[in-house]
């Protein structure tokens, strides 16, 4: 069982990061790492989607962690 957890928690910390690296502000390289003076205010469309994704990898991941913990 602990196992489980431990790849669940692997494989969703490598798409949280993924998922995160891929959510740009703004339409150039640079603006993936801060480059960017735009300010957004609204998400719309896959944007958003990504959004929501990396929220519920962030709560699997933790909670792969807690129950990892307390089952183990």
């Amino acid at each position: 069982m602990q196992t489980l957890f431990d790849i669940l928690t692997v494989v969703s910390a490598i798409l949280m990061i993924l998922f995160i690296l891929i959510q740009t502000r703004g339409a150039s390289l640079g603006a993936g790492f801060g480059g960017s003076g735009e300010v957004h205010t609204e998400r719309r469309g896959v944007d958003e989607t990504i959004h929501r994704i990396t929220i519920v990898l962030g709560i699997i991941f933790a909670s792969s962690i807690l129950l990892g913990i307390v089952l183990g």
